[in-house]
Order: C-alpha cells, then sequence, then structure tokens
C-alpha cells in the first residue's frame, strides 16, 4: 500500500466518504493539512474569516444534505469558529471542523506557542458532538469514522477533529476503511400503536421541524390521509407551499397555539420543540399537545419533554410505515377549514408592520420562484419566521432561530449557492447584521455565484431599539452607522441597486439581478425615499 502523509489521507478520506468542497484559511499549522488536497479534485473556497468558513460549511450542508467541511488553523481559527459550531448543533446541521493543534509535546504545557489554547480538545468538546485528537498516524481513520457517525445515524450536528503538527507531517499505511453506522430500526409494534391512535383522534395536529424535511410528498400524503394541518417550524417551511392543510406559521402564536391545543392527537415529526420555535415569547409555556406522538432520530431528544408515544426513528421512515399502516380512506376533520382559519387569524396577529415585510418576502418569492432565501438576524426575517410560506423544501432557513448569530447570511448564502449552483440565492441581511461578515462577500466574487445580497438597511438594530423601547429601557448602542452600500459593491467589482420597501419594486429589481450570473448587492431602504439607483 502507498505511503501517504496523515495529511494526504485526511484528504483521500474525505474523499472516500463523499466530500467534495472544503471551506477553509490555510496557516502554518495546517500547511500539511492541505497537501494532498490541489490534487485530490476536492473544491477549495477561501473565505476571508475562519467564522465565515463555518458558517459556509453550514449553508452548505443543509442545501446539499452533505456534511459541510471547513479547515482551521490552530488556537484562533478553532475559536473562531465555534460560533458556526454552535449554529450548527442547535439547528442539526451536519458539520466537520479539522483544525491543527500545537505539536504533542507541548500540548497543555503553557510555554506560549504561537496559537496556544490551555486545551484546544476541551474546549471544542463544549460545542462539537464529538472531538477527536489524532495522537498517532494510525488513529486518524478512526477519528474520521467517528466524526462522520453522526452524520448518517442520529441527529447530525458539528463534529472536530484534530491534528497535532508532529503528527501531520507524518506517514502511514492506513488507507480509507469508510464505516457507516445503521439508522435506527422502526419498531412495528410502535408504529401499529400510532396508527391505531391516529385513526381514533378527530382532530389530528402535525407538527413539522427540520428532521422532516426529506419526507416531501410522504409528509403531504399523511396530512391528506389523517386531514391533519401541518404546522411548519422555520427549517420546515416550504414541505407543503399553498396546499390547503398547510400552516406556515410560528406555533409561537397565539392562534397556532389555539389550533394544537383543540387536538385530540399531535403528532410532532423531527422537531426539538424549542423555544426559538414554540415559545419566542418567552411566556415560560408550551402549547398544550394532547396525545403527543413524537418521532425523532435522537433518542436523548425523545426523552427531553414528556410524551405518550415517543418512535426512535427518521421521520422519513416513520412516515413511510404510518401510511403502510394507516386504513386507505381519507378521514374528514375540517383540516382544511382549521387550517385556513389558523392562517388568517396567524396572519392577522402578526400586525402590519410584519405583514407589510411578509408581502414583500411574497413578491420575492413570486419574482424569482424556487429560490434559496438565507437569512440573517433581521426584521423581514423575523417576520418570515413567523408567517411566511416558501416554495422550495428547505429552501428558507437563517439564523434567528436556535442559537441565533448574527452574520450568519452572507457566508451561509455562499455556501448554499455552491451546494445548488443552478438554483438562484437570495440572502436577506440587515445593515447591521451584514457588517458582520460584509466581507465574505469577496469569496462569492472569487467564486463567481449568482447570489442577491439583499441589504434590509434600516441603519442600526432596529428590532433591539423597538424591545428596549418596549419595556422602557432607553435606547443605547442601537446605532451603529452602516457603510454606504453602493461605494461598498463598487469595491467588490458586482452591480448594485438600491429601492424602497415595496413589494413590486423590490420584485423588479431581483429579477434583474437574477438574470445578472453574478454576485450583486440589493439595498432596500426603509428610512425615506429611495434616491436614483446607481
Amino acid at each position: 500500500m502507498t505511503r501517504k502523509t496523515v495529511g494526504e489521507a485526511l484528504v483521500a478520506g474525505l474523499k472516500a466518504r463523499g466530500v467534495s468542497c472544503v471551506f477553509g484559511i490555510p496557516g502554518v499549522h495546517t500547511v500539511e493539512l492541505y497537501r494532498g488536497l490541489a490534487a485530490s479534485g476536492i473544491r477549495h473556497v477561501t473565505p476571508r474569516h475562519e467564522q465565515g468558513a463555518g458558517f459556509m460549511a453550514d449553508g452548505y450542508a443543509r442545501v446539499s444534505g452533505q456534511p459541510g467541511v471547513a479547515f482551521v488553523i490552530t488556537g484562533p481559527g478553532l475559536t473562531n469558529t465555534l460560533t458556526p459550531m454552535a449554529q450548527a448543533r442547535a439547528d442539526s446541521v451536519p458539520m466537520l471542523v479539522v483544525s491543527g493543534v500545537n505539536a504533542s509535546g507541548t500540548l497543555g504545557k503553557g510555554h506560549g506557542h504561537l496559537h496556544e489554547l490551555p486545551d484546544q480538545h476541551a474546549l471544542a468538546k463544549t460545542v462539537a458532538l464529538i472531538s477527536a485528537h489524532v495522537a498517532q498516524p494510525e488513529e486518524l481513520e478512526a477519528a474520521l469514522d467517528r466524526a462522520f457517525a453522526p452524520f448518517s445515524a442520529g441527529r447530525p450536528g458539528p463534529t472536530h477533529v484534530q491534528i497535532p503538527l508532529d503528527v501531520a507531517g507524518t506517514t502511514s499505511q492506513n488507507g480509507p476503511e469508510v464505516s457507516v453506522p445503521a439508522q435506527p430500526p422502526l419498531d412495528p409494534a410502535q408504529i401499529s400503536v400510532a396508527a391505531g391512535r391516529l385513526s381514533a383522534a378527530s382532530k389530528v395536529v402535525i407538527l413539522g421541524g427540520g428532521g422532516a424535511k426529506g419526507a416531501g410528498r410522504d409528509l403531504q400524503a399523511l396530512s391528506e390521509r389523517l386531514d391533519a394541518p401541518v404546522v411548519q417550524t422555520v427549517n420546515a417551511r416550504g414541505l407543503m407551499h399553498g396546499h390547503p392543510l398547510t400552516v406556515p406559521a410560528s406555533p409561537s402564536l397565539r392562534a397556532v397555539r389555539a389550533l394544537i391545543g383543540d387536538a385530540d392527537c399531535v403528532l410532532a415529526l423531527g422537531t426539538e420543540l424549542g423555544p426559538t420555535d414554540y415559545d419566542m415569547y418567552a411566556t415560560g409555556s408550551m402549547p398544550a399537545m394532547a396525545g403527543l406522538i413524537r418521532v425523532d432520530i435522537c433518542q436523548d431528544q425523545l426523552a427531553r419533554r414528556e410524551t405518550e408515544l415517543a418512535i426512535h426513528s427518521r421521520a422519513e421512515d416513520a412516515i413511510s410505515a404510518l401510511l403502510a399502516a394507516l386504513p386507505a380512506h381519507q378521514k374528514h376533520s375540517r383540516g382544511a377549514a382549521r387550517a385556513e382559519h389558523t392562517r388568517a387569524a396567524a396572519f392577522e396577529e402578526i400586525g402590519a408592520d410584519y405583514r407589510a415585510q411578509v408581502e414583500v418576502l411574497n413578491a420575492m418569492r413570486a419574482a424569482v420562484p424556487n429560490a434559496l432565501m438565507v437569512g440573517d438576524s433581521t426584521q423581514p426575517i423575523y417576520a418570515g419566521n413567523l408567517y411566511y410560506d416558501h416554495d422550495r423544501p428547505g429552501g428558507w432557513f437563517n439564523a434567528a432561530t436556535g442559537y441565533g448569530a448574527l452574520g450568519y447570511g452572507i457566508p451561509a448564502a455562499i455556501g448554499a449557492a455552491i451546494a445548488a449552483p443552478d438554483t438562484p440565492v437570495i440572502c436577506i441581511a440587515g445593515d447591521g447584521g451584514a457588517q458582520f461578515s460584509l466581507p465574505e462577500i469577496m469569496a462569492a466574487v472569487d467564486e463567481n455565484l449568482p447570489i442577491t445580497f439583499m441589504i434590509w438597511n434600516n441603519r442600526g438594530y432596529g428590532e433591539i431599539a423597538n424591545s428596549m423601547q418596549d419595556v422602557g429601557v432607553p435606547v443605547v448602542g442601537c446605532d451603529p452607522t452602516p457603510p454606504e452600500f453602493g461605494p461598498v459593491a463598487a469595491s467588490f467589482g458586482i452591480p448594485y441597486s438600491r429601492v424602497p420597501m415595496e413589494p413590486q419594486a423590490v420584485a423588479a429589481a431581483l429579477r434583474e439581478t437574477s438574470k445578472s450570473g453574478t454576485p450583486s448587492i440589493l439595498e432596500i431602504d426603509i428610512t425615506g425615499p429611495a434616491p436614483d439607483q446607481e
């Protein structure tokens, strides 16, 4: 067997496991990890900051369904990537971070070596599902197996492999020996019990979470068989676009809580039932869920909340089994009427300002059908998370739930565009959040990605300012001056336009930018009349 350095073996191991793209910034502590990359056929994308590498890997993973991979240096490279790892963990996104670490004999000594941390491995363990340390060349393949295991069985999230400087350049005879864990087997008895309870119920409600994104048509067929409205969390939007049984609204809204509370059986599919979806107003309570049947890939997640019937399974496998077990005839429980009433009440409940922003989102969807809309924490994203019906499963995602990291949108949109090169991508970021990661747009320029970076410019942290005012706190620190985005776009060498917050104006501008085939910036100015386009 041909001898390879550990760095070369790492690249070969990644390729053997289906990796086709890595995001990273080379540094003196990762040079050996790059040794085999150029000849491997694996694409390398260079962000402008390691946080960008992690968020790009996140966006790539959400769209491709494959783990996003980031290469980062020891110390600051790893710490800069912890925020994206935490976001990925909150949203169950498969991500592998490969880092260097100082030479084995120096670890924990505190001698002050370049990029030294007291215990990098322990730090990574606080966020990663698995953090593997490769102490010897022969340990690499086992470390990769451990790191990839959560991506194919169980609840995915970020994992980490670190390779010391003195190990990365040494040689080993190990070759790729890929081990793929099996999915948990379905329990036929549980499916039979669940089918019986669902058949007997007169008002079923289905809760669809991000874990149900792969269910596609089967989820629609199940909802029709049960005549059950389907409430979708943020990460499930697009699964039931335009369907009479769809409820594309937050279960934190009173109207949606009423629908769930009126059910005599609730079927929760691939949702952690977390407060950023179900209690975003911090009431301290969850919607009442009678006869709760819960399906989740994570056994630990199933144990965290009281459930009448917990089924350990991928959502798509459980849905398929339920369809086979349920009677073929369709129930009639006024599901469409219940869903329609909830949609109307929920849309009214979000208020006039958010309704206006949702109308802009609707116009964007009509102007560029089947686009990927990737968002940061900004007002139209908050509005859409409360109520918005996207037209593509998995095509609406953002960082305003779960960990809630600002600066996510721009780099995540880049990862998404690389994963789906023939799909239009729209990044929705506020002027405040955009300033966290604005330089990453140059990576989109380098890669020639057709992304419209839509900057929602209210000249500050408008949502936070409103929150401070609502509780009588004087507004402080919420008005950072944004740059002039026209000159910024010119410095990037990309097109720029600015329009007011009017649905048709935004739609017309998006139609034009989507034709360009290049990155562009579209500024939405909500503070006054739009000046002439530049």
